[in-house]
């Protein structure tokens, strides 16, 4: 019997009307921050596992993992393809001709940057074939003067499909009538969106097409290739680097978006260190409501002394209490902080098309929508973290419960 008192007790004290409103209502109070607490770091968590997902599937599949690079152009690019997409985690290889200009229609100006690709080599690299909305990138034929806009970019300038844009390039053509800068005409025959910042600052046209704007000949500025493991790209690139020898150079991805993904990082875990004191800061609010408890239960604490309770099932009580108290707490939160994390993307989109809202711009941001995606494994570090807060802030009051002296107690009753 004296085996399972503490759970009886224990459970007991939860479920009974106390006397004192005043403690039933602390521990409501603590029962609810550990709640919101859990909930609230389920949902931020997600989110943050959100972007990161977005950087890494979204941009990060239409920027280069990997640049290789002569500064003289390369004249014969497809061996070196070929010989580069056999090494170990390169899975494709694609040449590019990139351009900096700036578009311009009806008075309207915007800058971006050009990429001339092959399209029958660009799938193997990029995610654009899966984000066209209008046209298809094999209509970038050369000679043609095609164009596939960024469908904010496309926005800004306010065109679409069948229109015609003039790029101007900084550099400059020297004629008998004197210096003029560089331009040519396209035909926008596509619009692709892939819910990013680049939607607002990327273009494509057919490689011939720039190799002639750029006057590079049959040349090309360099190889983009795929990696299996974009984490590996520095240690890759450098590995190739040095087999090619002097007169290549090498980029990727962290030289342009690295800085974006160690914020998400340093963010997430800032965020969830400071979310992580706030369910402290609730697990401990357990302390003050067993410590009246035990007050409160002296009397019953010295019966139970007197009739072979040991001091650790005195101490056994109130830890089975606050335990249950911060269980149901943190059991709660974690069911509404799936919840929202599973529906908190469908819900922003509907906030934001029934008020006309954005919360994310993507001239800002590099999406523009919320996404959320739930780690379990996070939410199993989150139960870890909460229940042995929580554990931890039943030991003092159980401790002092255990050691009141049933003599002293009863001597007054």
């Amino acid at each position: 019997m004296l085996d399972r008192l503490p759970f009886m007790l224990g459970l007991r004290y939860v479920r009974a009307k106390r006397r004192n409103h005043f403690i039933s209502f602390i521990s409501l109070t603590s029962m609810l921050g550990l709640m919101l607490g859990v909930a609230v770091l389920i949902l931020v968590l997600s989110v943050m596992n959100g972007f990161d997902q977005e950087l890494r599937s979204r941009v990060l599949g239409m920027v280069p993992h990997t640049r290789i690079e002569q500064p003289s152009g390369m004249t014969d690019w497809k061996p070196l393809a070929e010989r580069l997409t056999k090494r170990e985690r390169v899975i494709g290889a694609a040449p590019y001709v990139q351009q900096q200009g700036m578009f311009s229609i009806g008075g309207r100006n915007q800058g971006a940057m050009v990429n001339g690709i092959d399209p029958a080599y660009e799938s193997k690299v990029s995610i654009i074939d899966d984000h066209m909305q209008e046209g298809r990138l094999s209509d970038l034929e050369p000679g043609e003067w095609n164009i596939v806009l960024g469908k904010l970019l496309a926005n800004q300038l306010g065109v679409g499909v069948g229109d015609r844009v003039t790029l101007l390039v900084p550099e400059a053509s020297i004629t008998p009538a004197g210096v003029f800068p560089r331009l040519k005409r396209f035909n926008v025959t596509g619009i692709f969106s892939v819910g990013a910042d680049l939607d607002a600052s990327l273009a494509y046209a057919n490689i011939q097409d720039m190799q002639t704007l750029a006057r590079l000949g049959d040349s090309v500025q360099g190889l983009r290739l795929e990696l299996d493991d974009l984490f590996a790209a520095s240690q890759v690139t450098r590995s190739i680097i040095d087999e090619l020898g002097p007169g290549y150079r090498g980029f990727d991805w962290t030289y342009t978006h690295g800085n974006l993904f160690q914020a998400i990082q340093m963010e997430k875990r800032m965020i969830g260190l400071l979310l992580t004191v706030i369910v402290a800061v609730a697990a401990f609010n357990i302390v003050s409501t067993l410590v009246m408890v035990v007050t409160d239960k002296q009397a019953d604490i010295a019966i139970l002394r007197t009739i072979g309770a040991t001091p650790g099932s005195i101490m056994g009580i109130f830890v089975v209490q606050g335990l249950t108290i911060g269980i149901i707490g943190i059991l709660i939160g974690v069911l509404s902080g799936v919840v929202l994390a599973l529906s908190v993307s469908d819900v922003i989109a509907w906030v934001e098309t029934t008020f006309g809202i954005h919360f994310l711009d993507a001239n800002v941001y590099f999406i523009n929508y919320l996404p959320s995606q739930l780690q379990w494994s996070d939410v199993g570090k989150i139960v870890a973290a909460a229940f042995g807060l929580t554990f931890l802030s039943t030991l003092y009051p159980a401790w002092r419960a255990s050691r009141i002296q049933p003599a002293d107690v009863l001597r007054y009753e």
